[in-house]
């Protein structure tokens, strides 16, 4: 997409929350294209290059995952949900739920409510997802889990989540860390699926490049354009060069201050040179010569 990354991204998260508020109604093609202004074929080339899959297949996977959760968390027929979903029949949807999650819905019901039992009783705490550590400021005044109920595309998000009166200056962040020698000399973007509710401070994804001896070469964090307050599942990109010196890439979501965010399906990719870059080169914040020695400007 190159020099126009922002401006389909920011048009196709248009047509994202359209389908997020429409997901138990028909949704017509021509009505997303709209919402991005594109043109019907132009949206159809845009949407799948932002988000990897055609929008039919887009709107099928969170309609699945919406049932999901409702078989989970609710006592409606498996009936009532498919045709909820704009599914033509129970057998329709039990093939394309099978599909995805590989058994039935009733099977699926009774997983995950034997789960939800064995879990009742036992304290919340901060359990990291295989691959994932956990870190921040004050993080006991967070909690950090999978979450099956709010799943974006797939079983299960990640919900960071304050507890009590978590200080602004509080934080907590779910991460990992990978080499950076896939990406040497590229630019790299990374992208993930973020929803948040009664945010007070701020979240938002954030990437970091560090040469060998751990200093920082590369960092954004979203602050400048930070989610906050209640939004629906959305897209958000961070996007960093990959100097030759180096080592490793970090990665991850965070949560600042009081509220609830969930974070589904990372994703890092090589872009070309024409998609802008975010954030700061930690190397080019420092000024070229010293400035105002003796005060005087304004």
């Amino acid at each position: 997409m190159g020099a126009n990354d922002r401006e389909y991204r920011s048009a196709i998260n248009k047509s994202l929350l359209l389908i997020e508020r429409k997901l138990t109604q028909s949704i017509e093609h021509e009505d997303l294209a709209k919402e991005g202004r594109f043109s019907k074929a132009h949206f159809y080339r845009i949407f799948q290059t932002v988000i990897g899959i055609t929008a039919g297949s887009y709107i099928r996977s969170r309609r699945l995952a919406k049932a999901a959760a409702e078989l989970a968390h609710s006592n409606s027929r498996v009936l009532d949900i498919a045709l909820k979903y704009h599914f033509q029949s129970q057998e329709a949807f039990t093939r394309a739920f099978k599909k995805v999650y590989g058994i039935t819905p009733g099977n699926y019901r009774t997983y995950s409510r034997t789960l939800i039992q064995k879990r009742e009783g036992i304290p919340m705490n901060n359990t990291a997802p295989k691959g994932w550590s956990i870190t921040g400021s004050r993080i006991e005044e967070y909690v950090v889990s999978t979450d099956k109920e709010e799943a974006h595309l797939g079983k299960c998000s990640v919900r960071l989540e304050s507890v009590g009166k978590a200080k602004q200056d509080a934080f907590v962040t779910l991460m990992q860390m990978c080499s950076a020698d896939p990406y040497i000399g590229r630019r790299i973007r990374l992208t993930a699926f973020v929803k948040s509710e009664e945010v007070k401070g701020w979240a938002g994804l954030w990437m970091r490049i560090d040469r060998k001896s751990g200093d920082m070469l590369k960092f954004d964090n979203m602050q400048d354009r930070s989610i906050t307050g209640t939004r629906d599942w959305n897209l958000y990109a961070v996007v960093l060069d990959v100097p030759e010196s180096s080592h490793a890439v970090a990665f991850g979501v965070l949560l600042c201050g009081r509220g609830k965010a969930w974070v589904d399906n990372f994703k890092i990719e090589i872009v070309d040179d024409k998609t802008p870059v975010t954030g700061n080169n930690a190397e080019e914040e420092l000024p070229k010569e010293p400035v105002n020695l003796d005060f005087e400007a304004s």
